[in-house]
């Protein structure tokens, strides 16, 4: 992004500064799961299988940025754990699909609940009325920016 291509600076620092806040907030927000036992990349796994059972390692690897051969690991160790399983795609029995068990389920919906918790707490705590409701308006304009 440059001036010359029609971008103002505010644009370019906005984007700069929305990109370097996410990063930081998603690396906190991940660390207050608890996940104790999972690392954060079998955690994002686990949240990832609540909203959309069914998915081939391929797909979790494509959705993480991850490597393939770092999906199939994650995968492996969270199968090892009891917390995912894998099944036959009835459409086409070449593929794996991969589900969270009754465990994985469980843990990981303590783990989104506990993310939800820790965030409320710490706008609680740390911001007054006026400034939530500043982020409230501020994620109504990022939503703009990500819809179809």
């Amino acid at each position: 992004m440059s001036e010359d291509r029609g971008v103002s600076p505010s644009a370019v620092r906005a984007s700069q500064d929305v990109r370097a806040v996410i990063r930081r907030l998603r690396r906190r927000i991940r660390a207050a799961a608890g996940t104790e036992g999972v690392s954060l990349a079998q955690a994002s796994v686990l949240a990832r299988l609540m909203d959309d059972e069914g998915l081939t390692t391929s797909d979790l690897a494509a959705a993480e940025g991850m490597r393939h051969q770092s999906m199939a690991a994650t995968v492996a160790a969270l199968a090892d754990l009891d917390l995912v399983e894998r099944h036959r795609d009835p459409g086409d029995g070449r593929r794996l699909l991969i589900a969270l068990t009754a465990e994985g389920r469980r843990r990981a919906e303590e783990g989104r609940q506990a993310r939800g918790e820790w965030l409320a707490a710490e706008l609680q705590k740390k911001c007054t009325e006026e400034e939530r409701q500043a982020v409230i308006a501020a994620m109504a304009v990022l939503e703009r920016l990500v819809r179809d």
